[in-house]
């Protein structure tokens, strides 16, 4: 790994006009920057297929965004901000949003400085019915707090209650509150478990027409889940990276996708950089398991550097292997883990062949990636997609990056 990588080595001018603020009026109707051979290329995604070498296999990252932002004004007039970062108690998300009794999550409060005490209420229409939400807040530590929320009705759950007060939580670069069309956009087509606060933006250009051409090709696909947070857009604040702390994220994924990681070793293209995270942190957790001779790890998670660390000797298809034995041995048909992986220049990928991803802020964590990814042909890339008219961000246009 490369020595004091300084932050300010991956800045670049990102004029506010190239933020996308809205999506395309159709998804697969936005530009596809192509990078392949170190040659440079456009075209509009909707023909992403011929880009894609045959053989290969896709993987998406299948969360569904959560209505996760609340809004509660106090009888003062303030305004306080929650948002759902996390279950607490349930710690499960799906027992979490099934859940009829109260549930704590971690959060992120904004005005925190306006709620000094006391519960927020909110009163929302459940099928003409007049309920209200309440939110109290049971510790603070650091930048978020533990919330607990409860509701008068032992009639729904609180997913229902999220999808009746809550608000599709955009991205900070996104200047406006959100509308309908957000319900909708600020989805994958093929979206399925409940648990994000950020869409994996990189799969929001994938129609079903676009699936089925893909298909028809004769390149697979497969699904994992990771539950993407609002640590994502967090900024890096300090000079050096190693200064920086990685947000951690959970992710879910079957038996059958690892089997196919095995089977299509070397023709592996994550959709977004989700993806690429929770694949290359299955290999450093499957040399954890290699490492500890079988035994079985209390909390199998990966932390912010190990991959740095780690024996890495071990091939891909033993790796997965071990996680598979792991799973046969606790009659699992899903592996469950976390993942801090900060993925930057010096870093060797082991299950990534290719990159689908849209474009990334300037000094974060998902262009160091990139750059891990391409090399210093970030910048040229980049450039190019400045030069020509592409659209930045989660809403913007996508890039597909082979080697």
């Amino acid at each position: 790994m490369m020595k004091d990588i300084n932050i300010l080595d991956f800045d670049y001018d990102l004029p506010d006009d190239r933020i996308a603020q809205y999506p395309v009026s159709e998804r697969d109707e936005s530009q596809l920057l192509v990078y392949k051979g170190q040659s440079i290329s456009q075209d509009i995604f909707k023909n992403i297929d011929g880009y894609l070498p045959s053989g290969s296999l896709l993987v998406f990252n299948n969360t569904r965004v959560i209505r996760a932002r609340m809004l509660f004004q106090k009888e003062t007039g303030a305004l306080i901000e929650i948002l759902c970062l996390e279950p607490l108690s349930p710690f499960d998300y799906s027992l979490s949003f099934s859940s009829t009794e109260p549930v704590e999550w971690k959060c992120i409060v904004g005005n925190l400085k306006k709620w000094k005490e006391g519960r927020l209420m909110m009163r929302f229409d459940r099928n003409g019915s007049l309920l209200h939400l309440r939110a109290e807040r049971l510790e603070t530590t650091g930048e978020t707090s533990r919330i607990r929320f409860t509701w008068d009705s032992s009639t729904i759950c609180f997913g229902e209650v999220l999808e009746a007060t809550g608000h599709i939580p955009l991205p900070p670069y996104i200047n406006r509150d959100d509308n309908t069309e957000d319900s909708q956009r600020y989805q994958t087509v093929y979206s399925k478990i409940n648990g994000s606060v950020a869409a994996p933006t990189a799969g929001l250009h994938f129609t079903q027409g676009v699936l089925r051409k893909i298909s028809n090709r004769g390149i697979k696909s497969a699904e994992l889940t990771l539950h993407v947070g609002a640590g994502t857009f967090q900024p890096v604040k300090a000079d050096n990276i190693y200064d920086h702390e990685m947000h951690c994220e959970h992710f879910i994924v079957k038996a059958e996708t690892l089997r196919m990681l095995i089977e299509y070793e070397g023709r592996i293209i994550p959709v977004g950089t989700t993806s690429v995270r929770t694949l290359e942190s299955l290999y450093w957790l499957g040399v954890k398991f290699l490492m500890n001779k079988g035994k079985e790890l209390n909390e199998p998670v990966l932390g912010q550097w190990d991959a740095y660390n780690l024996e890495s000797s071990y091939t891909v298809r033993d790796s997965i292997n071990a996680l598979l034995n792991y799973l046969d041995e606790n009659n699992s048909g899903f592996f469950q883990s976390a993942t801090s992986i900060m993925i930057v220049p010096g870093y060797k990928f082991r299950l990534t062949n290719g990159i689908v991803t849209n474009f990334h802020q300037p000094r974060s964590t998902l262009l160091l990636l990139i750059s891990a990814w391409t090399g210093d042909r970030w910048r040229d890339i980049y450039k190019f997609a400045i030069e020509n008219g592409f659209r930045f961000l989660s809403y913007g246009d996508s890039s597909l990056l082979l080697k």
